[in-house]
C-alpha cells in the first residue's frame, strides 16, 4: 500500500505500518467476523472461546495461542494460509 492516496494521506496504510501483530490480527478477526455478520457471542459460541476474550482479542489486548487462533479460523470458515495471506501482515 501507498500511503499517499490523489494527494491525500491513506490513514489505513500508515495505521497498518506502526500497529503490532496483536493488532492486526484483531482487526483481521472483526472484519471477518462483521462480514459474516456474526456477533462477538455468535463467535464465542460456534468456536468455543470466551467472548471476552474475543472481544481483547480484536482490540490487540491479548495475546493468542495458536490453539484459540485455530478455533477462531474454523469458526470463521477460513484456512490458516487464506486468513494470513494479506498484506496488512507484512512489515
Amino acid at each position: 500500500m501507498r500511503p499517499i492516496v490523489g494527494g491525500s494521506i491513506d490513514r489505513t496504510a500508515i495505521l497498518l505500518k506502526i500497529m503490532n501483530i496483536k493488532e492486526k490480527f484483531g482487526l483481521k478477526v472483526k472484519a471477518l467476523r462483521m462480514e459474516k455478520n456474526f456477533s462477538i457471542e455468535h463467535l464465542a459460541n460456534i468456536s468455543n472461546v470466551d467472548r471476552n476474550y474475543i472481544s481483547d482479542i480484536e482490540k490487540g489486548q491479548r495475546n493468542v495461542s495458536i490453539e484459540i487462533i485455530e478455533k477462531i479460523i474454523h469458526a470463521l470458515d477460513v484456512d490458516f494460509a487464506t486468513f494470513f495471506n494479506d498484506k496488512s501482515f507484512a512489515k
